[in-house]
C-alpha cells in the first residue's frame, strides 16, 4: 500500500468514527429529553466544527474552550435553580463536541495531504514526461511503460492486447484555417471524449502534440479495439455537432487498431508504430 492509499484509507476511517460519534450523539439527544438545551448545544458543536473546518484545530479549541465554559454556567445555573438531576443528563456535550471537531480536523489535513501527494505525483509525471498538461492524459512514454505489463499479461495469461489509434483528418489543412482557441477546444474534446467513451480498464493516451494522436490500451482482439474506435467517433461526432466553435467545421476522425502478436512484434513501439500505420488506410467518409 502506497503513501496515498494509506491517507485515503486514514481519512475514511476518521470519516467512519465522525459518523459514529454523531449517531451516538443523536442516541444521547433523544435519551436526555432536554430538546431546548440539545438544539442549543447541538447548533454550537456544528459552529464549533465548520470553525475547525475552515480556520484549523487551534481556533477550534478556542470555540470549545468557550463552549466548555458555558456549558458550566448553564450547569451551575440549572443546579441552583432545578435540581442536579437535570444538567447531569447533558454531560456527554462536554466530550462531543471536542471529538466531532478532532475528527473532522483530522479527516481535513488527511485530505490535503492526499491532495499535496497528488499535486506531487503529478507534478513527477510531468517531469518524466509521461503526463501531457493540456489534455490531462498519459504520453507516449507511460504508454510504453504501460504496453509492457500488457504485453506480459497477454504471454501469460493469453489475454489479447491492443493499440487503438485516434488521429484527426486532415489536421494540416484544418489547422490552417482554424483560430489557436478553436484547436485547443478540438484537443480538449477528442481527449474528453476518449477518456468518458472508453471502458474503466482501457487506458487512454495523447502520443503525439505535433500531429494530434490519441491511442488507447485494451485488453481485446482487433475487432473488438475496432468497436471501442468505432464507439469514439460517433461520441465525437455528436460532440462537435454540439459545439458552438466547432460545429460548422467539416472535422471528422480516422483510427486504426492493431493487435500484439508475439511472433511478429519485438517492443510496445512495435505494436504502437503498427496501429498508428493502420490509421493510414482508414478512407472512411468525412462527416
Amino acid at each position: 500500500m502506497n503513501d496515498s492509499q494509506k491517507t485515503a484509507l486514514q481519512a475514511d476511517i476518521y470519516l467512519l468514527l465522525f459518523l459514529g460519534l454523531l449517531t451516538l450523539t443523536a442516541i444521547l439527544m433523544t435519551a436526555s429529553g432536554h430538546l431546548l438545551l440539545n438544539t442549543i448545544y447541538m447548533g454550537l458543536t456544528v459552529a464549533s466544527i465548520l470553525i475547525t473546518y475552515f480556520w484549523g484545530i487551534i481556533p477550534g479549541l478556542i470555540e470549545n474552550g468557550l463552549f466548555i465554559f458555558a456549558q458550566g454556567l448553564v450547569m451551575i445555573y440549572l443546579n441552583m435553580t432545578q435540581g442536579p438531576h437535570i444538567p447531569l443528563t447533558l454531560t456527554f456535550w462536554l466530550i462531543v463536541p471536542l471529538g466531532l471537531s478532532f475528527f473532522v480536523y483530522q479527516m481535513t489535513v488527511k485530505q490535503q495531504q492526499l491532495q499535496r501527494q497528488n499535486q506531487q505525483l503529478r507534478s513527477s509525471l510531468i517531469e518524466q514526461g509521461a503526463f501531457d498538461v493540456q489534455t490531462k492524459l498519459r504520453t507516449m512514454v507511460a504508454m510504453v511503460q504501460d504496453a509492457r505489463v500488457f504485453i506480459e499479461t497477454n504471454r501469460r495469461f493469453k489475454l489479447p492486447v491492443t493499440v487503438g489509434i485516434i488521429r484527426i483528418r486532415y489536421y494540416d489543412q484544418l489547422k490552417s484555417m482554424m483560430s489557436d482557441q478553436q484547436i485547443s477546444v478540438l484537443l480538449e474534446l477528442t481527449s474528453d471524449v476518449m477518456t468518458a467513451t472508453t471502458r474503466e480498464n482501457d487506458i487512454t493516451y495523447y502520443l503525439n502534440e505535433q500531429v494530434p494522436t490519441w491511442g488507447v490500451l485494451l485488453f481485446a482482439d482487433e475487432a473488438g479495439a475496432q468497436i471501442a474506435l468505432n464507439r469514439i467517433r460517433d461520441a465525437f461526432n455528436q460532440k462537435l455537432k454540439a459545439s458552438a466553435e466547432l460545429g460548422s467545421l467539416n472535422i471528422s476522425l480516422i483510427s486504426g487498431a492493431a493487435q500484439w502478436d508475439d511472433s511478429e512484434m519485438h517492443d510496445p513501439y512495435d505494436l504502437i508504430d503498427s496501429a498508428i500505420k493502420e490509421t493510414e488506410y482508414d478512407v472512411g467518409e468525412s462527416n
